[in-house]
């Protein structure tokens, strides 16, 4: 309270998780749709659609597809950045038809009943029926809160570098 302390470093341990970031698409502030996976227990006999290809996606995924039906849908061809157990996990249970990953996939809106999936490859756009969506599209940096504390955040070389001012 009203103390001043100096220091040569300063660690913000702020976290993204707060601010999940979010697709920009038509239904996605419904309750049907999660950015972070409680009590995956609890959810059985569902249509689920995952979103995202990061580890927390497919753990979420992985938990939800023994009592329900996960479809997972991701931007890429394939995955890039797993710990290797997840990508191993999510292969297999995808060779064997526990879930099926929609690559190249983005949602095109949320509605009551289905999500619209547009297919990057095909330029096609589907409907699938479903009950569930949950989107782990990675957090948003608090970059306003980090500029009022003085912190000014540069890119570069695809880094993003925070320095005090």
């Amino acid at each position: 309270k009203g103390d001043e302390f100096v220091s040569n470093n300063v660690l913000l341990a702020i976290g993204r998780r707060g601010t999940p970031r979010k697709l920009g698409v038509p239904g996605e502030d419904t309750s049907k749709v999660a950015y972070r996976l409680i009590e995956a227990e609890q959810i059985k006999g569902k249509k689920v659609i995952v979103v995202g290809g990061g580890d927390s996606a497919i753990e979420s995924a992985l938990l939800l597809m023994d009592n329900n039906e996960v479809i997972l849908s991701y931007r890429k061809d394939k995955f890039s950045r797993l710990k290797p157990k997840n990508r191993d996990k999510i292969l297999e249970a995808e060779e064997q038809n526990k879930i099926n990953v929609m690559y190249n996939t983005n949602l095109v809106s949320i509605n009551e009943e289905d999500v619209l999936i547009n297919s990057s490859e095909t330029g096609d756009t589907i409907s699938v029926r479903n009950d569930l969506v949950y989107i782990f599209a990675g957090g948003e940096l608090p970059t306003k809160f980090l500029n009022n504390a003085g912190v000014e955040i540069k890119k570069r070389f695809g880094y993003v570098m925070k320095k005090h001012s």
